[in-house]
């Protein structure tokens, strides 16, 4: 489990390339999301002011890939 962390916070970089892995489990890991679900799809909420959205936005992207384009 620590090394997963670790290479989480090595992809989200920043800050956290050098943070413990408690720090990185506690700011990037547990993420203070709510979730929303509607016709078989999950979306995410991340807070607005967020320090570390881009961080999470970058460990995302690399993890599960782009996300998809908005359809009209």
């Amino acid at each position: 489990p620590g090394q997963r962390a670790r290479a989480a916070a090595t992809i989200a970089q920043g800050a956290l390339t050098r943070a413990t892995t408690g720090t990185v489990r506690r700011t990037l890991i547990n993420v203070p999301a709510r979730t929303a679900t509607s016709t078989r799809r999950v979306t995410m909420h991340l807070p607005t002011n967020w320090a570390l959205r881009t961080n999470w936005d970058r460990l995302f992207a690399q993890v599960c890939g782009p996300p998809p384009a908005p359809t009209s």
